[in-house]
């Protein structure tokens, strides 16, 4: 009995020996900064800022080689917590802040060309080659990257209106001032 619970701690502390080990040896390292930046971007993945996902964007402001005020999914009030977030100077957005919407496609017309489930960065679009596709709208972003691929023109934009199930509390805008002391 003795022997196995010693044969049992020797097995533990080599394992753990080794799992400590490979957490040293294979740590990766990640920028905070990047991490709340991203936290702050809307997800859309559609790449209207001109880079290829929010992941990219948030590293590039966070290196400073790009501005706050590129991406229209995350608005004016995006840019607002970008600037508060990396304490600088709030811009106009750089594009046309366009109200919150939901892609739709037409039954009737869609042939099943799989298209716009190619060009969808979300997965929000459901269906298989020559049958009828839908969009789940829980998951589409809005980001009307579906919308050229379709050769049928099936697929619309629908906007959001504001109601008891998709209403959200708008947080208050704190403007931070620094005072100056008189000496």
């Amino acid at each position: 009995m003795l022997t196995a619970i010693l044969i049992m701690a020797l097995g533990a502390i080599v394992l753990g020996s080794a799992l400590g080990y490979a957490s040293i040896k294979f740590k990766v390292e990640g920028n905070p900064l990047v991490e709340k930046i991203e936290a702050i971007l809307p997800q859309t993945q559609c790449g209207q800022c001109g880079y290829p996902g929010c992941k990219p964007y948030a590293e590039a402001i966070a290196e400073g080689e790009a501005e706050i005020n590129l991406c229209p999914p995350g608005g004016q009030e995006g840019v607002r917590k970008l600037a508060d977030l990396l304490g600088r100077e709030v811009k106009p957005l750089d594009a046309e802040e366009k109200p919150k919407q939901v892609a739709i496609i037409d039954e009737q017309t869609c042939i099943g060309c799989t298209l716009c489930i190619q060009a969808c960065p979300v997965d929000a679009i459901v269906g298989a080659a020559k049958q009828m596709h839908t969009i789940v709208g829980a998951l589409c972003t809005g980001c009307e990257l579906c919308l050229p691929p379709c050769p049928v023109e099936c697929i619309s934009m629908a906007r959001i209106t504001e109601n008891i199930d998709s209403w959200k509390w708008k947080y208050p805008v704190i403007e931070i001032k620094q005072l100056k002391r008189v000496a």
